[in-house]
């Protein structure tokens, strides 16, 4: 049975004309429910970038504030939320005020005559990142065939409009045929993550005709190199590996703070 199968069709076709946007949005359902409430377990609810609720339903505004705060934050940070709707007396007995998260659990207040509770799971569901190979060399050939199985979306040029997922990262792996220009146009993007392909010792020379072309230290210092994990890579396929996985440690340290964080942040 696929995903598609197991939410009604309307549920279903509206996801799926979102992912073929590539537009991020928000997929949530009730859990549990405690006393009276309009929704039961299992109802099910897709939440647009905007917080606004494009199908399904979760109950009334008992439920709706509570879920479009959460399910805006799963999408800004790219981590699920739990969240449990309760009336103002239960939240006093349990000792916690609307806001407040406990083991995981964001507790709201239900303000609606019917006092019940209602639990809901919101999970994001997101672009595949980008990731710009730049260059025909070995190893970004190896790069290119393996990031798609780490669902990553791969682009082989580094035109800036064309960069749209949220988490873009670019790999300068021209090794000798057009660095410099490689890496000026890596710098001109907006990028989560660039690093080249190469030893310290070439990319601090490369460094010092960025420098003279009008690049900042700051620019250059936020490209990783040489790119990459320490491993011990020799080969182009391990050299590759090394590279996804450094951007699978940035992507879930992302997830984990809910911001990007700066390469000299990274801890292993």
């Amino acid at each position: 049975m696929t995903p598609a199968e197991l939410m009604p069709p309307d549920l279903a076709e509206t996801a799926q004309t979102l992912r073929d946007r590539e537009e991020p949005f928000a997929f949530a359902t009730i859990v549990r429910t405690a006393g009276t409430t309009a929704a039961k377990p299992g109802a099910k609810a897709i939440i647009g970038a905007d917080g606004n609720f494009l199908r399904g339903f979760l109950g009334g505004g008992c439920t709706r504030g509570a879920v479009k705060r959460a399910a805006l934050l799963a999408i800004e940070s790219g981590a699920p939320q739990l969240i449990s709707v309760a009336p103002e007396e239960l939240l006093s007995e349990l000792g916690v005020s609307p806001g407040t998260v406990v083991d995981g659990v964001t507790y709201s207040r239900n303000g609606c005559p019917s006092r019940g509770t209602v639990d809901i799971f919101i999970e994001p569901c997101l672009p595949m990142p980008q990731l710009v190979v730049l260059g025909q060399s070995p190893v970004a050939e190896a790069l290119a065939q393996l990031a798609p199985q780490f669902h990553w979306s791969v682009d082989r040029s580094v035109d800036p409009a064309a960069l749209t997922a949220k988490m873009r990262a670019v790999v300068v792996a021209t090794q000798g045929a057009g660095d410099l220009d490689a890496l000026q146009s890596a710098m001109k993007t907006d990028t989560s993550y660039i690093a080249f392909v190469g030893s310290q010792k070439k990319f601090a020379a490369l460094s010092q005709k960025l420098s003279a072309a009008g690049a900042s230290d700051e620019q250059i210092a936020k490209v990783s190199a040489p790119a990459g994990l320490n491993i011990g890579a020799v080969t182009p396929e391990e050299i590759a590996l090394s590279i996804l996985g450094e951007l699978i440690q940035l992507r879930r340290q992302k997830i984990e703070r809910g911001t990007d964080t700066p390469p000299e942040e990274r801890t292993s």
